[in-house]
């Protein structure tokens, strides 16, 4: 899936079944819930934060395509061509940081 067509099919999925968006607010509210879920899995499977039981059966995939999927939203209710979006981000990571990580001694 190309990201327009998960951009479309999220649109889709809005209006069909989701009745409509949440206003930007709420939706910018939800999705740094979803990025809290993500670093609580984080947390602790990578991290040295301890698991509880209700820690065990989390998905982490599941809870990334959350946050993806919200973040669609926004980019869908503010005109935001998620594809455009990401050339545009590559192509500043490329002139910005062409040499930067290379000459990084931490990442040796």
């Amino acid at each position: 899936m190309t990201i327009e067509e998960a951009q479309k099919l999220v649109d889709n999925w809005i209006n069909t079944t989701g009745v409509r968006y949440f206003n930007e607010l709420t939706n910018t509210a939800i999705l740094m819930e979803e990025v809290g879920e993500v670093a609580r899995i984080m947390a602790r499977k990578y991290g040295e934060q301890s698991y509880k039981k209700s820690d065990h059966d989390v998905d982490l995939g599941d809870e990334m395509a959350d946050v993806l999927f919200v973040l669609i939203c926004l980019a869908n209710q503010t005109g935001i061509n998620l594809t455009e979006a990401l050339e545009k981000n590559m192509d500043k990571k490329k002139i910005r940081d062409a040499d930067r990580h290379k000459n990084n001694e931490k990442l040796r």
